[in-house]
């Protein structure tokens, strides 16, 4: 949106403010940007001279030189805006200039008199006063600067509205809040490959590339046994994407394969030598704390499904929600339903990871505790909000293999020290925690068979979000969501337990 009438400092504060709105980025909530804006126009409203520099560095995008905008440097350095607290130049620079910032990639520009790095009493908050620069700590893998969009971003306390635009998200640095944001890719496929994806290949080279970079795992089905197989008649279908970009689709595996994954580091063997389960998830549509309709399995033979809100019949690769029937269905989930749209994708790549695609116009929630720790969040202590046309990797199984044998071993461990403690013994230093505390040996010890089946299912609520910013505080508060239960995770898990039985180790449906 473009101003006609650019303000000045001698305008009233609301007409500085609206004007200012219309330049940002769109990576924070409307409500964050206009407190946060607001905030800075009143401080600055004694200091015509400095407002009048930001107002020309805004509205001009820095096309005009401007002085230093300051405002004073609080005892830790952050500023405190709407509930939530950040390094003021990474605020105002995410608001104005590159919503996806990370706070150690600003580097004060020479004549910034009130740099932030200066360390003086006040600090300059002009975003033009700062470039961005790649710093050699960071990891790029997870900041994905490769994407207009972030990677792991902020939280916010605004709901998606059925009649507005929702925000796009940026980064925070605190943990303060619930819902991470998780934004679309600019180039339209997926915003980062498992071990890296070939950018720009023509098509002749992308197709000279998947023959020899797509293993595909060749299971034996009678002795259980497993082994690597270039098998030339599978070429992944790589569509050459309007921006100049492949988007990598995996081709439909023969039964009993897994699907190909692109890995440039080399092949990683599978973790177990158990043939693939016939389906690779099974999908449970929800309204509130009801499950409507059956239960939708998803054969192996296809690495992709869709489920979406359209009345089609489902079948093979498709789950469609709208031709589901509830007697009790409110108005509300009724309501919701009619956004759910195109809904989602599901993608299992390799043996058993997941990425989601976002076709919907509207976001979905997503708890996933891959994602949360990736994000550095303990697992199940955020929800994940994933937009529109966003493609993001939601399940990684050789994170939940390890953290379902780590689990299973300290569960194991823990019972053995507490049955120690209650004969009388001590607990030796090979125990878990060594002479910890006896409530701490009674969490470890009551992990049982339910708490490691989570580390298998992903959860997705469509439109509404739930946590401590919404008004929902359980996925089994908002209309519309499913539970998808991935087979061959459950499936490595029933051999965990057996090795390492920790309880009842039945074998897992």
């Amino acid at each position: 949106m473009s101003i006609t009438n650019t303000p000045s400092s001698n305008d009233a504060c609301l007409s500085i403010v609206h004007s200012l709105m219309c330049h940002r980025q769109g990576g924070e909530s409307e409500t964050f940007a206009k407190r946060a804006i607001e905030s800075l126009v009143k401080k600055l409203k004694e200091k015509k001279d400095e407002l009048d520099s930001l107002i020309t560095a805004i509205t001009t995008n820095g096309a005009h030189p401007s002085k230093c905008v300051t405002i004073g440097r609080t005892l830790d350095g952050r500023l405190q805006v709407a509930g939530r607290k950040g390094f003021p130049h990474v605020i105002y620079t995410r608001l104005w200039r590159w919503p996806d910032l990370h706070k150690n990639e600003l580097k004060h520009v020479k004549y910034c008199q009130f740099a932030f790095d200066l360390k003086c009493d006040s600090v300059c908050v002009n975003p033009y006063h700062y470039d961005r620069v790649v710093s050699p700590g960071i990891d790029l893998s997870s900041l994905q600067l490769t994407s207009s969009g972030p990677s792991l971003g902020l939280m916010v306390k605004d709901e998606y509205d059925f009649d507005g635009q929702a925000p796009l998200p940026t980064m925070e640095g605190g943990h303060s809040l619930q819902t991470i944001q998780h934004p679309p890719s600019s180039r339209g496929g997926p915003p980062s490959e498992p071990f890296g994806t070939p950018g720009l290949l023509s098509p002749s080279d992308a197709s000279t590339a998947s023959t020899s970079a797509f293993p595909s795992i060749s299971v034996g089905s009678g002795n259980a046994t497993s082994t690597w197989t270039r098998n030339s008649s599978f070429t992944p279908n790589m569509p050459h994407h309007q921006n100049g970009h492949l988007q990598h689709h995996p081709p439909m595996p023969p039964p009993g394969h897994y699907w190909p994954v692109h890995n440039e580091l080399g092949f990683q063997p599978p973790i177990s030598n158990h043939p693939a389960p016939d389906y690779w998830c099974s999908i449970a549509y929800f309204e509130m704390d009801v499950q409507v309709g059956e239960t939708f399995k998803v054969p192996s033979t296809g690495p992709v499904v869709t489920v979406d809100g359209y009345v089609d019949p489902s079948g093979g690769d498709r789950f469609c929600l709208g031709q589901l029937s509830n007697v009790h269905r409110t108005e509300a989930i009724e309501r919701a339903r009619l956004h759910i749209g195109k809904g989602i994708q599901l993608e299992g790549k390799g043996e058993g990871d997941v990425w989601v695609r976002c076709l919907s116009d509207h976001a979905v929630f997503v708890q996933s505790y891959y994602l949360d720790r990736e994000a550095g969040r303990a697992p199940g202590d955020a929800v994940h909000k994933i937009y529109p046309s966003a493609y993001i990797k939601v399940f990684d199984l050789r994170q939940c293999h390890r953290q379902m044998q780590q689990q299973a071993a300290t569960a194991q461990a823990a019972a053995a020290a507490q049955a120690a403690a209650v004969a009388g013994n001590i607990p030796g230093p090979g125990s878990v925690g060594g002479i910890a505390p006896a409530i701490s040996l009674s969490a470890a010890a009551g992990i049982g068979v339910d708490d490691l089946r989570r580390l298998c299912i992903l959860r997705m609520s469509f439109v509404k979000g739930w946590g401590p910013d919404y008004p929902r505080t359980s996925i089994k508060e908002t209309p519309c969501w499913i539970e998808i239960h991935l087979h061959r995770a459950l499936q490595l898990l029933d051999e965990v337990l057996h090795t390492m039985p920790i309880g009842d180790p039945q074998p897992l449906d």
